[in-house]
């Protein structure tokens, strides 16, 4: 009977984190619109709902029923495999964040964590970098010149950014002894964030993060105005709509997963939140509000970029990766360890 509860338990908190992130992706379509339109001095959506907030269900009926069309010089079974490994890539990465502590419901304690496995971020690192294989299959199997190029922008563009992000990651590694999740949080919630003693890192991982959700400025495997609209552009309807979600899905998580890593995750921030004396929900479901409030500005950080700063050559973007990024990763690590040395003598 206890296995049976531990099961649904972990069905619907997996249901309820993929709702999340679709509701999300959808919505942030809508965000993406209205922070262009603030920072150029327009309304953005305005006419479908209230301040244009059924604007993303009208989107999504549009790719819904849309036509179907696979070219015919295509590789058929690749063609659909491309957008939903990218979707399912996307999604999966969720399964080892400890979105807050946990819910005491039905006298039980329901942890809300899908997997608190010893490998966590491991598991995020080699998830996402099989996000890469729904780029190139989607735009291999396209049969397509411009859609092939990209996928191979793309495929050497995440190549080249993991390595810094491993790095980076290495030295919070450091500090905390432990590749759980839970554990990396917890430690800060004792000890203080980790963005007080990795700066340079989390800047780091911060850039990588752009160029893993392929957002400008290093959009490029997506540049319209060189690849004809990059490695999805043959294809429409719901294949396209996975893909367009996969990017936001993508933006959401890593925005969790930087929470977690550099900002103590559900933590709130100069408070000790066990003097307020609130039930132990409660506080599970401030947390939680609390760890997606951080996410949202990381989000929106990742949009007001899209439209400030101007996209990199292709030279330039795999040079600041392999001269200027790898370098300070590596000299980050060193310095690290050299301190956490120093400090247990």
């Amino acid at each position: 009977m206890e296995l049976f509860y531990l099961i649904l338990e972990k069905l619907l908190l997996v249901g309820l984190i993929v709702s999340l992130s679709m509701v999300v992706a959808m919505y942030a379509t809508w965000g993406e619109r209205k922070v262009a339109a603030w920072l150029q001095d327009r309304i953005g959506p305005n006419r479908a709902g209230p301040f244009g907030l059924f604007q993303p269900l009208a989107d999504g009926g549009k790719l819904f029923f849309k036509e179907e069309i696979i070219p015919l010089v295509s590789s058929k079974f690749l063609f659909i495999l491309g957008p939903a490994l990218a979707m399912i890539t996307a999604l999966l990465t969720s399964a080892v964040i400890p979105w807050s502590t946990p819910l005491h419901l039905f006298d039980r304690n329901i942890d809300l964590q899908v997997a608190d496995v010893n490998i966590g971020i491991l598991f995020v690192f080699g998830v996402v970098s099989l996000g890469v294989y729904g780029i190139m299959i989607g735009g291999w199997a396209s049969n397509n010149k411009f859609s092939l190029l990209a996928a191979i922008r793309g495929a050497s563009q995440m190549v080249s950014y993991e390595l810094p992000m491993g790095l980076a990651l290495i030295a919070v590694l450091m500090l905390v002894g432990d590749l759980r999740m839970s554990s990396i949080v917890a430690n800060q919630l004792e000890n203080g964030w980790h963005i007080i003693y990795q700066p340079l890192g989390f800047l780091i991982f911060f850039i990588c993060a752009l160029a893993e959700c392929n957002r400008t400025p290093f959009d490029l495997p997506e540049a319209e105005n060189e690849l004809n609209f990059g490695y999805h552009q043959e294809y429409s309807s719901m294949k396209l709509g996975f893909y367009l979600f996969a990017e936001y899905i993508n933006m959401f998580i890593s925005g969790v997963v930087m929470a977690s890593l550099y900002f103590g995750g559900y933590d709130i921030p100069f408070v000790n939140e066990a003097s307020w004396g609130l039930n132990q929900n409660l506080l599970a479901i401030i947390g939680f509000v609390v760890l997606l409030s951080k996410a949202f500005f990381f989000v929106f950080v990742f949009m007001w970029i899209r439209w400030t700063i101007p996209r990199f050559r292709y030279d330039q973007l795999m040079k600041l990766g392999w001269t200027r990024l790898i370098p300070l990763a590596l000299l980050n690590m060193i310095l690290t360890a050299a301190i956490v040395l120093w400090l247990k003598k």
